[in-house]
């Protein structure tokens, strides 16, 4: 099936991985539908804007149906007024580890001080190097997707 995305998601356990960045961008995003069976996000980073609809998480959380397309930053930001309360702010790193790249993200607001790295595969079996400041993995604990993180923050946890 194509639009498969398959990942796997850990807690940061240090900022090591700040230094080895090649890149950092602000993201805030809105959700339309928080439903697990298809979320559907509104997404601005950096000046970019962009729609997404996400499907229901296989048993292992590692792999779903994601749909993505770009739109004018000033559509993402009317979109945003229209999204269900819970908007998430939060600072992108890209570091590459290994043959992968590892998306780190630092959550502002209600979610300060969570930081989850993600890195995408192309099959759920996939080895990859785990870099020294990775964490507990939490792929499928569903407290974890920005999703629920827009309805139940970190800090009411």
């Amino acid at each position: 099936m194509e639009h498969l995305e398959i990942e796997r998601k850990f807690l940061v356990k240090s900022d090591g991985y700040k230094q080895k960045a090649t890149s950092k961008i602000r993201i805030v995003q809105g959700f339309l539908n928080t439903d697990p069976d298809r979320t559907v996000r509104v997404r601005i980073k950096g000046d970019q804007g962009f729609l997404t609809v996400k499907g229901a998480s296989n048993e292992s959380g590692t792999t779903r149906f994601e749909w993505e397309t770009e739109i004018s930053s000033s559509e993402a930001t009317n979109l945003i007024d229209l999204c269900e309360a819970g908007i998430l702010e939060k600072m992108r790193f890209e570091v590459p580890f290994g043959n992968h790249l590892f998306e780190v993200d630092e959550f502002l607001g209600e979610n300060k001080g969570l930081v989850l790295a993600e890195v995408e595969l192309k099959h759920e079996e996939e080895r990859f190097e785990k870099p020294e400041w990775l964490g507990e993995e939490v792929t499928g604990q569903v407290q974890y997707y920005n999703s629920q993180l827009s309805l139940k923050p970190f800090n009411k946890w």
